[in-house]
């Protein structure tokens, strides 16, 4: 499945806050409008029933758009949704087991900082690679910040796609390594802009035109 996704830019939404589903809904269908191909829906603090029922709205918006739905972490809400894949970072279930949990078939991206996560992540069964932090973010307190060469070595030693993360915006995204990314993933550059499809807009073709240089 993985091999016929484009990753080049993947939104991860912004935490949900009470009062403001609508906001939060209009956000990221702008984002879409503006040409996002993954969306990743990431929430720690909503419940279990609050994050069910985003998942579903978030799920049916990416399905007009034609654009993967991956949800970070929570494998009982991707399998009760019918997501179409599963993100996990290096503290959450282990890759293998969510791969024997959501099957064959559906997409599975790992968190990695290293070329030893990344190559057990493939193997474990990983469709593709997170890969950062990449610069310093604000949306995750813990993140280890990884040298550039970093993505260049994983890109050596795995063969699925790799998409950085981690502070990513319009300005430092021209310094991200050429050809080692397929992909970047955002957050706060998109859904906390003023126009979150023209920032998508942007962003896309920054690190597009970079990319086919």
């Amino acid at each position: 499945m993985s091999n016929n996704i484009d990753y080049s830019l993947y939104l991860v939404t912004e935490a949900y806050r009470e009062g403001y589903r609508s906001e939060y809904l209009k956000k990221v269908r702008q984002a879409l409008q503006g040409g996002v191909n993954v969306l990743q829906f990431r929430e720690k603090n909503a419940s279990s029933l609050r994050q069910f029922e985003l998942a579903k709205a978030l799920k049916d918006m990416s399905q007009s758009f034609h654009v993967p739905f991956i949800i970070n972490d929570r494998v009982d809400i991707a399998l009760a949704v019918n997501a179409d894949g599963v993100h996990v970072g290096q503290e959450d279930l282990p890759a293998e087991d969510v791969r024997r949990l959501i099957g064959p078939d559906k997409l599975l991206g790992v968190s990695a900082a290293t070329v030893e996560e990344a190559v057990k992540a493939e193997r474990d069964g990983a469709d593709y690679l997170g890969v950062g932090s990449v610069f310093q973010t604000g949306s995750k307190g813990d993140a280890t910040l990884i040298e550039m060469d970093e993505i260049a070595r994983i890109r050596q030693e795995v063969t699925i796609p790799i998409v950085a993360i981690g502070g990513i915006n319009a300005e430092n995204v021209k310094r991200l390594p050429e050809r080692h990314a397929d992909g970047i993933a955002v957050i706060s550059a998109i859904l906390s802009a003023a126009d979150p499809k023209g920032a998508a807009e942007q962003l896309k073709e920054q690190f597009l035109s970079k990319k086919h240089k």
